[in-house]
């Protein structure tokens, strides 16, 4: 079994779990104020996504990192202003990293979890994040052990492909609303993962991861 470990839960939960999952020192939340930065150039980005980062100001060799995948119809900054990622990553000294969708890849915005090209190691837009996560330790000495993602509906989804097609990369994970890896193989099959769900047993599953 590899390292990997994943959390399902609300979004109080999730926040609470992860925060005091990463152990950090504690500062006021009045004070923890930082605006996200765009990076452009991090890779190939076959997957012709955005990246946005979140890093206080002075952090120390070694920090977590927290990837974080926002839900269709957002962006990276509505997903930021609406869940306070960058506040709490301010105040818990920690590295967030914010992938965003572009318009021309998906009208909604939905990361394209669905699709066997976006969906698959080393391809489309799982590499795109792949990506970015690796040019983010390039800026700055993140702990590789210390690595972790979440994500909201389609992010949710796109973090459970992250998870299964990288999952070295993660010391662990937290879906909210998402659906399994392997449940569709396009477009329609998504819907109906998405309004219907799929009825296979834990060792199916298994076998798509």
């Amino acid at each position: 079994m590899n390292k990997t470990s994943v959390i399902v839960s609300y979004p109080l939960c999730l926040f609470a779990a992860i925060l005091l999952w990463l152990g950090l020192p504690f500062t006021s939340l009045a004070q923890a104020e930082m605006a996200l930065e765009e990076i452009t150039d991090f890779g190939s980005n076959p997957g012709n996504l955005r990246m946005f980062i979140g890093m206080p100001d002075e952090l120390p060799e070694g920090v977590p990192l927290v990837v974080a995948l926002h839900g269709c119809t957002q962006t990276a900054a509505a997903f930021d202003n609406e869940t306070g990622w960058a506040k709490y990553a301010a105040l818990w000294r920690f590295a967030l990293l914010l992938p965003e969708q572009r318009r021309i890849n998906n009208g909604q915005r939905c990361f394209n979890w669905f699709r066997h090209t976006d969906a698959t190691r080393d391809q489309g837009e799982a590499l795109s994040i792949r990506q970015m996560i690796a040019a983010l330790q390039t800026l700055h000495a993140i702990n590789p052990e210390r690595i972790y993602i979440t994500g909201l509906s389609a992010g949710g989804a796109m973090t459970s492909v992250m998870l299964a097609t990288y999952p070295e990369v993660f010391a662990g994970g937290a879906i909210m609303a998402g659906v399994p890896y392997g449940c569709a193989s396009g477009m329609l099959s998504g819907f109906w993962c998405m309004l219907w769900g799929r009825d296979l047993d834990a060792a199916e599953w298994e076998a798509k991861v």
